[in-house]
């Protein structure tokens, strides 16, 4: 189910534009507008929940399947070296977008959080 006023939501309908690189039946994986690092992808469910413990069964069996799509994902787009995954849990964490989403950064050696 997805949310109307939601900005993923929106992107993963199309209704929004975005730089996708990659889309299945349970994923959208699209480049961050303000980069943190030289690449900076967003993965996200098609499926709208704020934070993991609202995921249910099925969203934690969809989480579980994007892990295992997002490494070749990563070396996909420039990440051969290495990569971090962030998944911001509130505001407190620093979650802007209330849609559950995986930040995918790399492509240069990251610094230190």
């Amino acid at each position: 189910m997805l949310d109307e006023k939601c900005i993923f939501c929106r992107i993963i309908k199309g209704e929004i534009p975005s730089a996708k690189v990659y889309e299945d039946d349970w994923m959208c994986v699209f480049k961050d507008v303000e980069p943190k690092a030289k690449v900076h992808l967003l993965a996200v469910p098609k499926t709208h929940f704020k934070l993991i413990e609202e995921a249910g069964e099925d969203g934690m069996e969809m989480l579980s399947y994007m892990l295992t799509k997002i490494p070749a994902i990563a070396r996909e787009n420039g990440c051969e070296n290495g990569y971090r995954l962030i998944i911001n849990q509130g505001e407190d964490a620093g979650q802007t977008v209330f849609h559950l989403h995986i930040h995918i950064l790399g492509g240069e050696k990251l610094g230190d959080l």
